[in-house]
């Protein structure tokens, strides 16, 4: 079971069911390069007791979220959690109001950078709205594409955009889970504030992919209560550390204040 569902569990929480928390990191198993699991992968990955997670895997398969192959066994994620994230999508109204902002990032002097809109969960960020580039070569990332906090752009820019204790918060989760990562996550997070302060903007220059380029800022939801972060970046060998710096750091700030403006019904 994940990290902070045992310690909710450890305080004897009497509102917490470990049932469902069980069930939903079983579904968390699954990533974008995988399309099945194995009752063992999943046990494996979860810390749970196999027979435990035989169970869940049943219960899934009866509501839907998971679908079993007939041929090996194995589990894919079912048409109920694409279900259940369509519906969250059509419920985040900054998400609309990014994709124009987003359409203009993309319509910049570089035809190769990709522009998008994420949210957090837990230590990664969710891409809600991605602008690709229409040219053959940009980069692979859809809707549902998973970066982690710490070392993307975006990711670093949703760390920015949280309070002190927040952050706080999430570089204790970041070190209890991956105790032996401490030095890297601290330095990243200095990173993050050192940029901010001097740009007005995160940067990731291939510390989350060598390959990958990107500036990110973060913007606060509508009510007040989430910090998304919105990015534009390209592959490293089409899109420079500097041009990202000169051309679409500005860009970048306006989109993100134009989107909060839009929000908050100012223009």
């Amino acid at each position: 079971m994940s990290k902070v569902n045992e310690d909710i569990e450890a305080e004897g929480d009497r509102n917490f069911v470990t049932a469902i928390a069980r069930g939903f990191d079983v579904l968390r198993c699954f990533r974008l390069d995988e399309t099945t699991l194995t009752n063992q992968e999943i046990a494996s990955r979860t810390k749970l007791p196999k027979p435990t997670v035989s169970r869940l895997t049943y219960t899934l398969c009866k509501l839907g979220y998971l679908v079993q192959s007939d041929a090996t066994g194995a589990y894919r994620l079912g048409a109920g959690v694409l279900a259940l994230g369509f519906s969250a999508l059509a419920g985040m109204e900054i998400g609309t109001l990014a994709k124009q902002e987003m359409r203009k990032l993309c319509s910049g002097p570089n035809p190769y950078v990709t522009a998008a809109l994420a949210e957090r969960h837990r230590l990664q960020v969710i891409y809600m709205a991605v602008r690709r580039s229409n040219q053959a070569v940009s980069l692979t990332m859809n809707v549902g594409a998973r970066l982690p906090l710490f070392h993307s752009a975006i990711g670093r820019a949703v760390l920015i955009g949280m309070s002190e204790d927040e952050r706080e918060a999430m570089l204790q989760l970041a070190i209890e889970e991956h105790p032996e990562k401490e030095a890297l996550v601290r330095q990243s997070l200095q990173e993050a504030q050192e940029d901010y302060a001097r740009y007005g903007f995160t940067t990731s220059f291939g510390k989350w992919r060598k390959e990958v380029n990107g500036i990110a800022v973060p913007i606060e939801a509508l009510d007040g209560d989430r910090i998304y972060g919105l990015n534009v970046g390209g592959p490293s060998f089409l899109v420079s550390p500097k041009e990202l710096i000169a051309e679409y750091g500005s860009r970048l700030r306006e989109s993100a204040d134009m989107i909060g403006r839009r929000g908050t019904g100012a223009i």
